[in-house]
Formats: structure tokens, C-alpha cells, sequence
């Protein structure tokens, strides 16, 4: 029989497993660290500039075409009804401003051609918000 006292053995930590678990979280933190897109607002913040102010532009254009084929621009009637005229009147109540809405509203007994003209004259401004206003009968 062996009665000997045997030594005590120290314990010992095994480390091995708690490094991999932290190996494995600091991976897993970092791959899905990656998949986080944070939204981004790009501000273009306006420069001050030395000058006169800018000229304010009326919010939209009204031009009317009457049954004679003369045209009203925003209620003021135009001294005639030819292309350039009307040319000159939308530039300047437009303030040369190409992004102004232009609403045409023309009547029953006008010419096709009055109205095809006040569209040609405001699409060679460079107006593309252009609006077309119809008026329904009045029911009998």
C-alpha cells in the first residue's frame, strides 16, 4: 500500500477557450461594424456676396390669350399681340428667372396659333414648368 502523501498540484487556468470566445467577439464586432452606413446629409450653405440683392420673382406667370388673339400678361394687356412683344413682357415679370411657373389660359374663341405662339415664346425663355389652365362649361 502506498500511504505516501502525494504533493499538491497547482491549479491551472486554461486561458485557450477565453481567448478564442474574445478573438471570436472582437471579429464578429468588427465585420458587423462594417455593415452600419450612417446617413449623410450634403449642405451646400449659401456664400455672402458684395452687389445689389437679387430680384425677387412673382411666384407664377399668368398669360391669358383673349377670343382677338391680344395677350395679357399677369392682367396687364400688352400694346401688341406679336411674338416679341410678349417675348420682352414675360422676360421682364420674370426677372430673367428660367424656374418661374407659367400658367397659359386662353379662351374658347382664341386661335390655335395665339396659343401655340405664347407656348413657343415661353419655352424659348427657358421655362419648363408650364401649366395649361381649362375652364369647364357651365353646366345647362
Amino acid at each position: 500500500m502506498n500511504l505516501r502523501v502525494r504533493g499538491r498540484e497547482e491549479p491551472e487556468i486554461n486561458l485557450t477557450s477565453l481567448i478564442d470566445v474574445v478573438l471570436l467577439l472582437l471579429v464578429f464586432f468588427m465585420v458587423s461594424t462594417s455593415f452600419v452606413r450612417e446617413s449623410e446629409i450634403n449642405l451646400r450653405l449659401p456664400e455672402a456676396t458684395e452687389g445689389p440683392p437679387p430680384v425677387e420673382a412673382p411666384e407664377n406667370i399668368e398669360i391669358v390669350v383673349t377670343a382677338e388673339g391680344t395677350y395679357l400678361v399677369n392682367n396687364r394687356a400688352l400694346v401688341s399681340s406679336d411674338a416679341d412683344t410678349l417675348r420682352r413682357a414675360v422676360s421682364r415679370v420674370s426677372g430673367g428667372q428660367a424656374g418661374v411657373p407659367v400658367l397659359i389660359r386662353a379662351d374658347a374663341e382664341a386661335r390655335h396659333q395665339a396659343v401655340v405662339t405664347a407656348m413657343d415664346v415661353v419655352g424659348r425663355l427657358g421655362h419648363t414648368d408650364v401649366s395649361i389652365a381649362t375652364v369647364s362649361q357651365p353646366e345647362r
